[in-house]
């Protein structure tokens, strides 16, 4: 005990000596970091408090308006997803039904008023006379329930006080994950028994065949007011790219190799960059980083640029219509995701090398007149789509079939 005692006054006299002491108070233990809680995050994956059907709530809107619930994932301004969802809650609210919007698992829009203020101020295509709530704790009775993501279609298939249950599908969101949990997360929500209400055939037809979902697709169309043409203010080549370094699906580490390669051939082109912020890339070339915009400066920036380079590799975005309304030509990889709406009639498609897609751009920029030829034909396309056309094709299907599972009863 006493030779345990002098070592450790030695220590004490050594520490004292050589200027440790202060060192010693200064060393701060810090905390241990939270424990992930993936039991936590994920138990609406395994969550199964239904919500019963009411017979109460069924009859007490049997003959009324019918009501449509939709389950949105929380959304901030320039979210294109919600701009197609809201386009088509519009119409069909013209046409008769009545619609609900309730945003599931909100983290930022936690309260009513946050969320109308949202919607006035960003999303004003969406008919005033629609209901917005930001929790779906309180989701009433509907004719039909419609999932818009699939995260949300968890929450729809627990929840039963309705007549239909319809699954609003506007990408295969499978592959926005690695094959992995998540992946497998997104493809389960396509066997849980709803209707499929697809943006493009080519989801139609995967839903259908590889899931055994009943489905009918809707086509894209564009604003007119907003995407028209205009004349190119100088005859320096430009090309538009659709970046977004943050969204995996729309590749821009291909569209970069394959423009930096296109300058190097073409020494005096400029490109446009909108969709986001990439000012923390080193870009070699010149051009100009737009980041996230408005539907305005979008078809401006169409209008400036000889091709626009719109690359997916799941479906299609509304982007390549729009280039097409604009008289300006949509470059787009070839694929069942896109051949459902660009073809080499009205676009020009190209492989996913970037090689081959600086020849294919080069060859137009270098050819004014069969560039100018898919802009005729790309504009004769786009006039021909029509947005009040396929909200009647939305509107008949549902009508239908909440009248077939109604019969059920």
């Amino acid at each position: 005990m006493e030779e345990k005692n002098d070592i450790f006054s030695r220590m004490v006299r050594y520490y004292k000596k050589n200027g440790l002491k202060k060192t010693m108070k200064r060393i701060v233990v810090k905390p241990e970091p939270p424990k992930e809680d993936v039991l936590g995050f994920w138990d609406f994956i395994i969550n199964r408090e239904e919500i019963p059907f009411s017979r109460k709530d069924y009859e007490k809107n049997r003959e009324g308006q019918t009501i449509i619930n939709w389950v949105v994932p929380e959304f901030e301004k320039g979210s294109g997803g919600h701009t197609t969802i809201f386009r088509f809650i519009s119409a069909l609210e013209r046409r008769g039904f009545h619609s609900r919007i309730y945003v599931y698992r909100a983290v930022k829009l936690t309260d009513d008023e946050k969320l109308h203020t949202l919607l006035r101020d960003h999303f004003q295509l969406l008919d005033s006379r629609v209901e917005s709530y930001c929790d779906v704790k309180d989701m009433k009775f509907a004719h039909a329930t419609v999932a818009t993501s699939w995260i949300t279609a968890y929450f729809v298939r627990n929840f039963h006080n309705t007549i239909s249950k319809f699954y609003f599908i506007q990408d295969f969101e499978p592959h926005f994950y690695a094959h992995g949990s998540e992946y497998s997360f997104a493809e389960n929500t396509y066997t849980f028994g709803f209707r499929g209400i697809t943006a493009g055939d080519w989801l139609r037809d995967v839903v259908r065949r590889d899931y055994g979902m009943e489905a009918v697709s809707f086509r894209f169309s564009y604003d007119r007011k907003i995407y028209y043409p205009r004349p190119k203010k100088d005859g320096r080549p430009t090309v538009f790219f659709y970046a977004r370094p943050v969204t995996p699906r729309r590749e821009w580490e291909l569209g970069l190799l394959a423009l930096h390669e296109l300058w190097k051939r073409v020494p005096e082109l400029e490109v446009l960059f909108a969709g986001w912020d990439v000012s923390t890339y080193d870009i070699p070339f010149p051009h100009q980083n737009r980041g996230v915009v408005s539907m305005e400066t979008l078809a401006e920036l169409y209008t400036q640029s000889d091709l626009c380079l719109v690359i997916s590799g799941t479906n299609l975005s509304l982007v390549p219509l729009e280039i097409m309304g604009c008289g300006r030509v949509a470059v787009c990889t070839k694929g069942e995701n896109s051949s459902w709406m660009v073809t080499e009639e009205n676009a020009v498609l190209v492989d996913s090398d970037p090689l081959a897609i600086a020849d294919t751009m080069e060859y137009y920029l270098k050819n004014p007149r069969a560039r100018e030829e898919i802009c005729k034909k790309g504009m004769a396309f786009a006039e021909q789509t029509s947005w009040e056309k396929e909200a009647d094709k939305v509107y008949e299907a549902m009508k239908r079939w909440i009248a077939e599972d109604e019969a059920r009863l």
